[in-house]
């Protein structure tokens, strides 16, 4: 049977943190036990206790490396023990002091509470290994859970001591890229920090009291180890009396800060940490501890005297003579104590994340020199050899590749940086009015899990400070910029204080502190409220709206009228005063002039691919062909009295012929243009998304504005020509001369088609639409009243008028 020892530092200041010797004691019980693990071999172990002194730290580690525990390293005379790996210290100060020592003799050193990142240099610490996570991950963690509840504006307080003001450098460092602020930080003082002259301990408890009173911050980061948590109580409890008004906070604790330890829990600054959240060491229930704690005897470790002292200063007893008399009425312990009947401020039943790391360390020892026996045996020709003495330094590779599931389930494993690959718990603290603590499991964080398990919380499980009635506490320093604003910090102050400007007009913001606003999607708009986009109206000349309904009763009622003008016409085609004006000519403007009221149809309703191919191709046809007949009126008016003079010969230009010939001439130069434009850049429907706020118009791409204002521009030629010679024309003696009405008519066309370039360009969405159609009923309606009401009037109240002997007698009047 072969017998290896361990070591184990403990911390002594609490009654509850002699819990980490006895799940050492428990873990190493266990394992004895199990045949499997480590057949013929017992682990042995020795427990140590620095007394918060710097000093002993260095005493211990070399008495380890000693014969008979001297504290003379090298020497190898006398009995000597089989050490092969060594647990602690809870901090990282002492961690560090003892790795620089072990290292040198290449010894196993497992921590199961130090988390300084200067503990990851493998160069100066090459045989260190954690039983806890990664400090940076507690980093990370937090800062996800102050970015998980919007927290922004917050206090740190921490020790003062190169950890806290490390813990200061990278918290601030990560704050600073996540929009985080600190309201402010201070440093507690270790707890036998002496009082100078200058008083600096009590202007240091001064100042955090006053930053806590002062500040509205509500959520307050404390990160250090146990003696200037201690300290931080000590303040809290001395001095808190004192502000009347000592508001409560969010306490989010890290480190070994046990809020139930150290303090009685009747004093006065306990009840202000009930709803704070802790950043644990990830724990489970260890089956079997319960019972352990419940059934120790303390007279079955007659060689530890720090448990004999805890044993009978918890109950009151004494486990050794009293040689000295110095306890009156003296109760000698009888080792049935029960702890379970200790308060569990002073000592709890159930296992702290400490003492879970610590029992993890212990079976992570015990697999790793399981490893190294199985080893041994399959590479050595006897088994026995297996179980020959080994040494420290053969343990590291087995360490390294540990992997074992515990009793409780977990995984536990090392790292690449030989670390306990594990998250943190997030433990939400109760305290009920009687000043009894309860700790609930309300989330946990691992950054090396996958990305949906890396930050995992119950919000609503959480219980808050009662100040907040149960509400999500709000820690920020300036009020949130809700939706429809955007925030801008101000000037000289740390960017989480801001001011609120409302969104620029076109923009909108749907979240709260919104660092700038946005635009909306081209077929959305803001709304009123500007905080969200809604979709655009979509627009268009309708038939159903009042606009619309309006024009196509325009359109039916000039387009009734023309067809009364031409059945007029036709029934009277006979007559003097049809016949001498080119009565083909007139039914063929006439009924061009109908086609002219009707294609306002085109403009009218949704627009289409084949709308808008024919809507100014027709119109501009139509028009072009009532002008050619207008023209044509015009030249055969002045030829007419041209050919009447003797010994003209513009008589054989007379004739229908000729007519014809300019209306197809000048019909056929717009048809080519519009022929060019169809097969160049015809026109398409097209959405307008930006002229009108709020609404997407439907309309006809032109396609090619060149073309358009081209085939307007023969139209206003066509209309210029005509107006010249019928107004050169407008004196010439005739009964029924038509070229001052025709000069009328063109003056209006081109009156109304002037102002349409300025009227169309500057109008928008349907209404361009609309005055398009209007300068066509305006100049058609012209066309119609001034050429053809005269006729319609002689025909239909002075038909006494409209004979051929009138005609003659006038004209002979005129000669």
């Amino acid at each position: 049977m072969k017998s290896i020892e361990i070591h184990y530092f403990l911390r002594r200041f609490m009654r509850k943190k002699y819990q980490h010797s006895l799940a050492f004691i428990f873990a190493v019980d266990e394992i004895n036990k199990n045949q499997q693990l480590l057949p013929n071999v017992t682990l042995g172990f020795r427990i140590y206790d620095n007394f918060f002194h710097r000093s002993v730290n260095y005493d211990i580690t070399l008495s380890l490396l000693s014969e008979q525990k001297q504290g003379f390293p090298n020497f190898r005379c006398g009995s000597q023990y089989k050490m092969s790996a060594v647990v602690g210290g809870l901090s990282s100060e002492a961690s560090i002091q003892i790795a620089t020592i072990l290292g040198l003799y290449k010894t196993p050193q497992i921590s199961y509470g130090s988390g300084h990142p200067v503990l990851r240099d493998k160069t100066q610490f090459p045989f260190f290994y954690r039983m806890v996570p990664d400090e940076a991950s507690k980093y990370e963690g937090i800062v996800t859970l102050l970015r998980y509840f919007r927290w922004t504006w917050v206090g740190l307080i921490v020790s003062d001591d190169d950890s806290g003001e490390d813990f200061v450098q990278t918290l601030q460092t990560t704050f600073r890229r996540n929009g985080i602020c600190v309201a402010f930080m201070e440093k507690v003082p270790r707890v036998f920090i002496q009082v100078n002259e200058s008083g600096h301990h009590i202007s240091s408890t001064q100042d955090i009291l006053a930053a806590l009173t002062s500040t509205n911050a509500n959520v307050i980061i404390v990160y250090g180890g146990t003696n200037s948590m201690h300290s931080l109580k000590l303040v809290l409890n001395a001095y808190g009396p004192l502000a009347k008004t000592f508001p409560e906070k969010v306490w989010i604790t890290t480190g070994q800060w046990d809020l139930t330890t150290s303090i009685s829990v009747n004093d006065w600054y306990i009840k202000h940490f009930h709803g704070s959240l802790s950043i644990a060491t990830h724990k489970n229930d260890v089956p079997g501890f319960s019972t352990f704690l419940q059934t120790f005897n303390p007279y079955k470790h007659r060689n530890y005297m720090f448990l004999q002292q805890f044993w009978g200063a918890a109950f009151k007893c004494f486990m050794i003579p009293n040689p000295y008399g110095t306890i009156k009425n003296p109760t000698k312990c009888t080792g049935e104590e029960k702890l379970e009947s200790l308060p569990g401020t002073e000592f709890s039943l159930h296992i702290s994340g400490e003492s879970y790391s610590i029992y993890n360390t212990v079976y992570a020892l015990a697999h790793a020199l399981h490893s190294l026996y199985s080893y041994r045996q399959m590479m050595a020709e006897r088994p026995k050899e297996g179980f020959q003495k080994i040494q420290p330094w053969e343990l590291h590779p087995f360490l390294r590749k540990v992997h074992f599931n515990n009793s409780a389930w977990d995984e536990i494993f090392l790292n690449e940086n030989m670390e306990l690959s594990i998250g943190y718990d997030i433990v939400n603290w109760i305290i009920s009015p009687n000043k009894s603590f309860t700790q609930v499991k309300v989330g946990m964080m691992n950054s090396q899990a996958s990305i949906d398990q890396k930050f995992i919380i119950k919000s609503d499980a959480i219980i808050w400070p009662r100040k907040f009635h149960q509400m999500l506490p709000q820690s920020i320093c300036t009020e949130r910029c809700h939706p429809g604003y955007y925030r801008k910090t101000q000037e000289g102050k740390l960017s989480c204080c801001y001011d609120c400007f409302q969104c620029p007009e076109g923009t909108f913001s749907n979240e709260t502190d919104a660092y700038q606003c946005k635009k909306c999607p081209e077929d959305e708009d803001p709304n009123k409220n500007q905080d969200c986009c809604i979709p655009k109206a979509i627009t268009f000349l309708d038939y159903d709206e009042p606009l619309g309904i309006s024009l196509i009763t325009a359109a039916l009622a000039f387009s009734l009228l023309t067809a009364l003008v031409l059945g007029t016409f036709m029934s009277y085609q006979n007559t003097p005063i049809v016949r001498a004006n080119n009565r083909d000519l007139t039914y063929l403007l006439l009924i061009s002039l109908l086609l002219c009221f009707l294609c306002s149809f085109f403009f009218i309703g949704r627009p289409s691919r084949m709308t808008c191919l024919l809507r100014q191709t027709a119109f501009g046809n139509i028009f072009s062909l009532a002008l050619s007949c207008v023209l044509a009126k015009t030249i055969t008016v002045v030829l007419a009295f041209m050919a009447t003079s003797p010994g003209n010969n513009m008589r054989k230009w007379l004739g229908k012929r000729l007519s014809y010939y300019i209306i197809l001439f000048c019909s056929i130069i717009q048809l080519a243009i519009c022929v060019i434009w169809l097969s160049t850049a015809p026109p398409f429907p097209d959405l307008d998304m930006f002229s009108q706020a709020g609404q997407i118009i439907i309309e006809c791409n032109e396609g090619s504005s060149t073309m358009f204002y081209l085939v307007l521009g023969y139209m206003g030629i066509q209309a210029s020509v005509s107006l010249t010679v019928a107004f050169l024309a407008r004196k010439l003696p005739d009964s029924f001369n038509e070229a001052k009405f025709i000069t009328f008519s063109m003056l209006v066309f081109c009156s109304v088609w002037v102002s349409f370039v300025p009227a169309y360009l500057s109008s928008k969405g349907k209404y361009m639409v609309a005055v398009e159609i209007f300068s066509i009923f305006s100049s058609s309606a012209g066309l119609l009243g001034c050429i053809f009401a005269p006729k319609m009037y002689i025909i239909l109240l002075r038909p006494e008028v409209n004979t051929k002997d009138h005609l003659f007698k006038k004209r002979g009047k005129m000669k």
